[in-house]
This record gives C-alpha cells, sequence and structure tokens, in this order.
C-alpha cells in the first residue's frame, strides 16, 4: 500500500501540459465527454408511443349518414362556388390500432365518387367512409339545418 501512494510523486506536481500546436476543447465539448450514456437508445420514444392515447372510429347512426349525404349532394351539386366547408373525420393512426379526430376547413374542389374521397384546393384528400361531420357557414347560406 505504501509504494501505491508514491507510485505518481514523480508526476504528481508537475504543470498541466498545453499544447503550442493544437486548439484547447472547447469547455461546450470537454464537458459533453462526461454526459450520461442512454444505454437504450429509443427507449424513451418507444415509451411515449405507447402513454399515446389513439381513439375507436365511431359508427354514425342511419340518420348522421343520411344528413352527410345530403350535405355531400349539396357541395357536389355547387362544386363550381368550390363552398368553403369544415370536415370533421377519423385519422387512423400510423403505428397502432385506432386513430384521432381531425378537422379540416377549405374550398372544396371536387368529389371524387370512384375513390369515394372529398378533394379540398390545397390537394388534402379526405375518404369519405371517415367522414364524421360536414358543416360551415356556406351550409347556413343556403339554410340547411345541421
Amino acid at each position: 500500500m505504501d509504494r501505491e501512494t508514491h507510485l505518481y510523486d514523480d508526476i504528481i506536481h508537475m504543470p498541466h501540459h498545453i499544447s503550442k500546436i493544437r486548439a484547447q476543447m472547447p469547455m461546450h465539448d470537454r464537458a459533453a465527454q462526461f454526459s450520461s450514456f442512454a444505454a437504450l437508445v429509443g427507449f424513451d420514444a418507444l415509451i411515449e408511443e405507447t402513454e399515446r392515447l389513439t381513439h375507436t372510429k365511431a359508427e354514425l347512426d342511419e340518420a348522421a349518414i343520411a344528413l352527410l349525404d345530403e350535405k355531400l349532394n349539396l357541395i357536389a351539386q355547387n362544386i363550381s362556388s368550390h363552398p368553403e366547408v369544415r370536415i370533421v373525420y377519423f385519422l387512423p393512426d400510423e403505428y397502432k390500432d385506432g386513430g384521432d379526430y381531425v378537422s379540416h376547413i377549405g374550398n372544396i374542389k371536387r368529389i371524387d365518387v370512384f375513390e369515394r374521397k372529398v378533394i379540398f384546393s390545397d390537394g388534402t384528400k379526405i375518404p369519405i367512409d371517415d367522414i364524421y361531420s360536414v358543416d360551415g357557414e356556406w351550409f347556413h347560406q343556403i339554410n340547411v339545418e345541421d
């Protein structure tokens, strides 16, 4: 033990070496080498994803479906005026079961009956089967009740 305490006596009091040809590392970078190490890369993101809630898609009753059909038909009949509407629709989650209800407001460019999509002027395409509701000032102007 006595020998171990005297192993570095010859260098312990020497001045710290500073290179004359290389710049010193900035303090911020020096501190990074002592920062904590994430052994499980991506684990925090996985936990966040697991905690994220999704919703199930609501099934509309016949009256709600009939009202949606009526509104979409009115839009189709007046498509040349590119009516501005707000559509609330179900957006399936990319990573897990369920999804969320989101809304989009804009001017309708066309309704594609073959692909069953409502297409907005900004290029947004919403599947008709995922639509939950359609509303907007345009319907009040033509006297359609919600």
